[in-house]
C-alpha cells in the first residue's frame, strides 16, 4: 500500500477551480464512501477548507490519475485542469506534508491555528465513516501531538495570524480607523467568530451578524454586544454597511451585484468595503466592477499575508526543523511495523509447512511405517521444504552475476564466512 496526500491549494490553484472542488460538511460522508468504493482505497481523510481541498489516502497502486479522475468526477470539472493545479507526495514526503499542513506552515497565513482544527474534524468524520483504521490511527495520532508541540515549542503562533485577522488588517489600512464603521459579518462560523473578536477589539461603531439562525449568531454577538439578523433581512440592512466581511458554507452567493449596487444607490455611493473570505464564494465577483465597492477575496490577501509573516520565518523554520524530525520518527515507525508483519508472514508460512509435513509424519506412524524411515523422511522434506526459496534466490542472483544480491543473501542465511 502507498500513502498519497494529493490535492489543490491557495498556492497552486486559483479560487475558481477551489470552489468548484471544495466539498461542503454534508457531502463529506458521501464523498468518503464514493471515493473507496471508486478508487479501492483502504483507508481515506478528506480536508476541504477555502483554501485547499486535500485527500490523504492508501491505495494499491501509486497513480495519482486515479484520484485526479475520482476527484473531477465527483465535481464534474475537466480532469487536465485540474492535473495542472494539483500536487501529490508519496510515503515519507506525504507524512512530512500532513504535518505541516496539520501545525499551520502550509496554510495562507503561516502559524494560523484553525487548521488543526480541520483537520481534526476531517479525522473524525472519516472515523465515524469507517474508513480510518490501525494505520491512519496512529498518523494522525502522531501529528496532532506535533502539531501541539509545534505550537507549544516554538514562536509560530506569536501574535496570532489568520485570514481573519488579515481581514481587519486590510479594513485597518483602508480606513485607518474603524471606530466610525459599521461592519456586517455574514455566517457564524469559526473564521466569522475570529473576525468578530478582532474588530471588536477595533472598537468598532457598530457590529452586526448575519446568519441563516438566529441562534447561531446570538452565539458570537451576544458576547461582543453585536446586533444579530437573518440571511432574509439582509438586503433592507445592507446600506447601513461599511464593512462586508462574509464567510459561510452556501453553494450559491449570499450577496449579488444588484442587491449591493442597490444598497450603494440608498447610501449615496459612499464606499463599501466587502471581503470574501468562502469558498464557494458568498459575493458574486461582479460586484467588483461597481463604482464605491471594493471587494477582496481570500486570493486578495496575500500581500498582506507576506507582510505579517516577515517575523514568522525564523519560527517556521524552526517548527520545519522538528517536523521534519517527527516525520523520520513516524516513518521509521512504519516500517519497523511492514517489516514486523513481514517476519509474521515468514513464521505463519514456515509454521503451516512444518505442521502439514508433521502431520503427514504422525499418520504413517499411525499405519505402522518404520518410525526411523519416518523421522529421516520428515527431516528431509521439511529441510527442502524450508530451503527452497532461498536456494531459488542464489540461484539467480549467480546467474545474474549479481554479486550485490549474493553478498546480501549470504549474510542472511548465516552464510557470510563461507566461500560462494
Amino acid at each position: 500500500m502507498t500513502l498519497i496526500a494529493f490535492g489543490i491549494n491557495h498556492k497552486t490553484a486559483p479560487v475558481e477551480l477551489r470552489e468548484k472542488i471544495a466539498f461542503s460538511p454534508d457531502a463529506i460522508v458521501s464523498a468518503l464512501a464514493s471515493l473507496t468504493s471508486n478508487t479501492g482505497a483502504q483507508e481515506a481523510v478528506i480536508v476541504s477548507t477555502c483554501n485547499r481541498t486535500e485527500v490523504y489516502t492508501q491505495l494499491e497502486v501509486a497513480d495519482k490519475s486515479i484520484l485526479i479522475n475520482w476527484l473531477a468526477n465527483f465535481h464534474q470539472v475537466d480532469a487536465s485542469f485540474l492535473a495542472d493545479n494539483c500536487y501529490h507526495y508519496e510515503q515519507h514526503d506525504a507524512v512530512h506534508h500532513i504535518m505541516r499542513v496539520a501545525s499551520g506552515l502550509d496554510s495562507l497565513m503561516v502559524g494560523e491555528p484553525q487548521i488543526l482544527g480541520q483537520v481534526k474534524q476531517a479525522y473524525i468524520d472519516a472515523k465515524n465513516s469507517g474508513v480510518i483504521n490501525s494505520q491512519f490511527e496512529r498518523l494522525f495520532q502522531h501529528t496532532f501531538a506535533v502539531a501541539k508541540r509545534v505550537r507549544n515549542e516554538t514562536e509560530i503562533g506569536a501574535n496570532a495570524v489568520s485570514v481573519a485577522y488579515a481581514s481587519v488588517q486590510l479594513a485597518k489600512h483602508i480606513f485607518s480607523s474603524l471606530n466610525k464603521s459599521r461592519v456586517l459579518l455574514i455566517g457564524a462560523g469559526e473564521t466569522i467568530e475570529l473576525v468578530a473578536k478582532h474588530l471588536a477589539e477595533q472598537n468598532v461603531l457598530s457590529l452586526t451578524v448575519a446568519n441563516r439562525t438566529l441562534a447561531r449568531a446570538e452565539l458570537i454577538a451576544k458576547p461582543l454586544g453585536a446586533k444579530v439578523l437573518t440571511l432574509a433581512q439582509i438586503p433592507q440592512h445592507l446600506k447601513d454597511a461599511d464593512i462586508v466581511i462574509s464567510s459561510t458554507a452556501s453553494q450559491l452567493p449570499i450577496l449579488g451585484k444588484g442587491l449591493v449596487e442597490s444598497a450603494l444607490k440608498e447610501r449615496r455611493h459612499k464606499p463599501m468595503f466587502l471581503v470574501d473570505l468562502a469558498v464557494p464564494r458568498d459575493i458574486e465577483p461582479e460586484v467588483g466592477q461597481l463604482d464605491d465597492a471594493y471587494l477582496y477575496t481570500v486570493d486578495d490577501l496575500q500581500q498582506i499575508v507576506e507582510k505579517n509573516l516577515a517575523n514568522r520565518q525564523d519560527a517556521a523554520l524552526q517548527a520545519d526543523d522538528m517536523i521534519q524530525q517527527q516525520a523520520v520518527q513516524y516513518w521509521q515507525w512504519q516500517q519497523s511495523q511492514s517489516s514486523i508483519d513481514l517476519l509474521k508472514t515468514f513464521r505463519d508460512q514456515s509454521s503451516v509447512q512444518r505442521d502439514v509435513l508433521v502431520a503427514r509424519a504422525l499418520n504413517q506412524l499411525a499405519d505402522g511405517k518404520d518410525a526411523s524411515m519416518v523421522l529421516v523422511e520428515l527431516a528431509n522434506k521439511l529441510t527442502n521444504s524450508l530451503i527452497h526459496a532461498p536456494t531459488t534466490a542464489l540461484k539467480k542472483a549467480a546467474h545474474e552475476q549479481d554479486v550485490e544480491r549474493l553478498t546480501m543473501l549470504q549474510d542472511i542465511l548465516g552464510l557470510a564466512n563461507q566461500k560462494s
